[in-house]
């Protein structure tokens, strides 16, 4: 009998604990939004325009590229409509540079004359943003992202411009907007 009543209030206390924190999820959801927006809910649409392009060396794809990736987080998960017409976000901006560097240089011992060639580059983007907040104008700001990837110097161009440039632009995407959509 003493067992069975002991197990039963092991039970009991259990679903107490069940019960408290369910409850304590409940009152911090009501708190505050898991979706992380820290977007005004009067917030309803945006407008990205496309970013042209402005930098030394010319890839003809990155800027169309860009422009479509950025239109699509906004998009896909802000909950914003596009509109072309008094938007609430307006985002628009250029890309001011795009380069690929050596940054790490190897020679080949055996080679006369010490054969000298980069073992490895950099490929930087750099892109000036101009973020434009109607609802709430204190929010607004102009900034400048850059970011980077190092790759092998044996990779073709074209690989380099498939695969390095969307790694940059997804990073330098992200890095907008988790600064205008999750203010972090």
């Amino acid at each position: 009998m003493i067992k069975k009543s002991r197990k039963s209030e092991v039970g009991n206390q259990k679903r107490l604990v069940v019960f408290f924190l369910v409850s304590i999820l409940f009152i911090l959801e009501s708190c505050y939004s898991f979706t992380g927006s820290s977007l005004s809910p009067e917030t309803k649409t945006i407008q990205i325009r496309e970013f042209p392009n402005n930098s030394a060396l010319m890839n003809p794809n990155l800027s169309q590229q860009f422009s479509t990736d950025i239109q699509n987080r906004f998009l896909q998960r802000s909950g914003l409509k596009g509109t072309t017409e008094k938007p609430d976000i307006l985002i628009e901006g250029e890309i001011t540079n795009y380069s690929i560097t050596p940054t790490t240089i190897s020679s080949s011992v055996n080679a006369p004359g010490g054969n000298i060639q980069a073992a490895q580059n950099k490929l930087t983007i750099t892109v000036k943003v101009h973020y434009e907040n109607s609802v709430e104008p204190e929010k607004s700001f102009d900034k400048t992202y850059s970011d980077e990837a190092a790759f092998s110097s044996d990779l073709d161009i074209n690989a380099i411009e498939t695969s390095q440039v969307k790694v940059v632009n997804e990073r330098i995407i992200n890095k907008i907007f988790n600064d205008i959509v999750a203010n972090w």
